[in-house]
């Protein structure tokens, strides 16, 4: 079912935002070569508990994954790309690392995913994330009053194409609120003018995600990281958006 949220209830969904951009800003400063994956959950798990939020992820069991989550973060290493499950690596010189959060606070949830590179940057890596920076900047100036959902999803595709890389449509963006998902089904590939009508109220994650040079997944053992099929690299940018009279906000920033 889809729900409209109010403009007070947006401004809740922002106030939880700005906590995810504060901690994603935190963990960022934090990731270098020799820290371990597990020292970046704990961090992220003392956040939460400091602000008094509730992980999104924590005993999150999908039907694709090997659940119940029992993390708090996803972090994903190089060709690893979603549900990151965090475990005993040290990050090493020219890791991609790609981060991702949802938490509650006061039962209003955001949800956002940055890509950075630890120590000295590649720059095929470094185009790659800014790949997805674009497409999301992209898909966020789509979400437009009036506009379709395959707006969002054709943008986002644009970038993609003129990068030359392909575009993976089992996972995507979602809508959330009160929960971390949420219908409407955000694909990162579409058809312009096509889909449902976007109305004020409406609270999404845009989420563009790519490997360099396929749109095949592959499931690790563990059950819930996912990688690209062969082994090429991967980045991730998300923020949470809501639908405005006055177009498209964003609630992840701390702007």
């Amino acid at each position: 079912m889809l729900e409209l949220k109010t403009p007070d209830e947006i401004d809740k969904m922002n106030a939880t935002g700005t906590f995810i951009a504060r901690l994603l800003d935190d963990l960022s400063g934090l990731a270098a070569v020799g820290v371990n994956l597990l020292d970046l959950e704990n961090r992220a798990r003392e956040l939460i508990r400091e602000r008094g939020a509730i992980s999104c992820y924590w005993d999150y069991a999908p039907s694709f994954g090997s659940g119940p989550f029992r993390n708090v973060i996803c972090l994903s290493v190089n060709d690893a790309v979603l549900h990151g499950l965090p475990f005993d690596y040290s990050l090493a010189d020219g890791d991609l690392l790609t981060m991702d959060i949802a938490v509650s606070i006061d039962g209003w949830v955001a949800d956002s995913a940055r890509s950075i590179i630890v120590g000295t940057p590649r720059a095929e890596d470094e185009r790659l994330i800014e790949s997805t920076r674009r497409a999301l900047d992209a898909g966020i100036a789509a979400a437009q009053p009036g506009n379709k959902l395959g707006d969002i999803s054709a943008a986002i595709g644009r970038v993609a194409a003129d990068y030359g890389y392909p575009v993976n449509t089992e996972f995507g963006g979602h809508g959330l609120g009160r929960t971390m998902h949420e219908d409407p089904h955000v694909p990162n590939v579409g058809r312009a003018d096509r889909g449902l009508t976007l109305r004020p109220g409406l609270t999404l994650a845009i989420e563009p995600w790519f490997a360099r040079s396929t749109d095949e997944i592959v499931y690790d053992e563990d059950g819930w990281t996912i990688r690209s099929a062969d082994g090429s690299r991967t980045a991730h940018s998300e923020h949470t958006i809501a639908v405005t009279e006055d177009g498209p906000r964003i609630l992840t920033t701390l702007g």
